[in-house]
């Protein structure tokens, strides 16, 4: 703490300073000084707590459009539903409106105009980023689904089961080996989007950076801190799924 002090007030001064003391004057005033690094804590709990919400409603639409949609498109000639041609009409345009817009728009349009009167900015920032995900992961889930084989839905039938089961016991199990990697990756995305919810006021790990910069008037360590955070709940989110994958391949072989 004494050097600390000492070396702060050379700097402040434009006295010569070694890059050693340099460095640890910024790495100080950035992590520890105030217990800053509780922020930076503040901020990953809040990350963690946006993307576990976006994650759930990302899925739900996913699959509820992609599996409307790809009914839709399996109907045979002659036997169209009508509900269904209404859902399939609204969904390609939620689809096409999600994906054709740039992420940063929609959390402005939703915190500045749908609901600005709400002060609940990370929750405003979770359903933002789990509807645009969910745009995201129906084409995925949807690719999944028309890549098996129409014969497997077919031999379902056949055997008496419905089109909810038949989707659920056959389908299903075979189309989410192959779209893994690709949801995978989404939700990666949708971790590291997390931080663009500080535009609207969220308090995640950006926010406290951003917050910090702010007070030392030096942005090099909290940047790079919250960039490092960042990539290990990426390689943590990572080797989470490769051990998922993993099983799903030894499940294969039994």
């Amino acid at each position: 703490m004494e050097n600390y002090t000492a070396w702060k007030a050379l700097i402040m001064a434009g006295d010569p300073v070694s890059g050693w003391q340099r460095f640890y004057v910024y790495f100080y005033q950035a992590f520890i000084e105030k217990n800053r690094w509780q922020q930076y804590l503040n901020g990953v709990g809040t990350t963690l707590y946006v993307t576990v919400l976006a994650l759930i409603l990302g899925i739900a639409l996913g699959v509820l459009v992609a599996v409307v949609r790809t009914a839709h498109d399996q109907q045979r000639p002659g036997h169209k539903n009508p509900v269904l041609g209404v859902m399939n009409a609204i969904f390609k345009v939620y689809v096409t409106v999600i994906r054709g817009t740039p992420m940063m728009v929609q959390l402005l349009i939703m915190g500045f105009v749908i609901f600005s009167s709400s002060r609940e900015f990370s929750l405003i920032g979770a359903l933002t980023l789990g509807i645009n995900s969910g745009a995201y992961t129906a084409e995925i889930i949807r690719g999944g689904l028309m890549a098996v084989d129409q014969g497997q839905m077919e031999a379902g039938r056949s055997l008496g089961l419905n089109y909810v089961d038949t989707m659920r016991f056959i389908v299903v199990p075979q189309a989410i080996k192959s779209i893994l990697p690709a949801l995978g990756n989404e939700f990666i995305v949708l971790l590291k989007d997390t931080s663009l919810i500080s535009v609207i006021g969220g308090q995640e790990l950006l926010y406290a950076a951003k917050g910090i910069v702010s007070r030392t008037y030096e942005a090099m360590f909290p940047y790079i801190g919250a960039a490092v955070i960042y990539l290990i709940l990426v390689m943590i989110f990572t080797w989470l799924l490769g051990i998922f994958e993993r099983r799903l391949r030894a499940s294969d072989r039994r």
